[in-house]
């Protein structure tokens, strides 16, 4: 921030006054940092810059602990924390997280997603559906890539394509917060 040593704080952007919050927190010198959404509302540049700078820190024996909707962001941290409404429902390595995934994970393509997933919300065999970014990504009762197929193109719906895939951290918090299908 030396650039901007003589700009007053509130003419700083949004990045810049997230980066001037942790030096003034880091001025005591603590062991222990906590950050609520730190990087909440700032630019894409500004957002590498701090984790890069909280990176730093750790290497410094600066415990830091961070609240962050952003899963890409968790994946940066040594272990994390799930939570849904207030309640934490599992703490773990990222790595492990995802291992311990123990579905098969689909994700689905189709020109019509909310068809898609109507039809999909209706199928017996479905234990969840969910729409990721442009596509869906669903778990099965069986790994039945055949039957699932035929289901879908019975359900007059020709347009999709299928294929197997590694869950994320959002696939598992999902996984853990749903309510699912018996």
């Amino acid at each position: 921030i030396e650039p901007f040593k003589k700009r007053r704080a509130g003419d700083l952007s949004g990045g810049m006054k997230q980066k001037l919050a942790l030096c003034c927190a880091l001025i005591h010198k603590p062991r222990v940092l906590l950050l609520d959404e730190p990087t909440t509302g700032i630019d894409p540049v500004s957002r590498k810059e701090l984790w890069e700078m909280l990176r730093k820190l750790t290497s410094e024996d600066i415990a830091i602990l961070v609240s962050t909707p952003y899963m890409d962001e968790a994946l940066q941290c040594d272990r994390i924390g799930l939570m849904k409404n207030g309640k934490l429902m599992t703490i773990n390595t990222p790595k492990a997280l995802i291992q311990e995934y123990d579905k098969v994970l689909y994700e689905i393509y189709s020109s019509s997603v909310f068809q898609m997933l109507n039809t999909l919300r209706n199928c017996d065999v479905c234990l969840n559906s969910y729409a990721f970014g442009d596509t869906i990504h669903a778990v099965f009762k069986n790994d039945e890539e055949e039957n699932l197929k035929g289901f879908l193109r019975n359900s007059s719906i020709q347009d999709f394509q299928i294929k197997k895939i590694k869950p994320t951290i959002e696939d598992c918090f999902i996984d853990l917060s749903i309510v699912k299908k018996d």
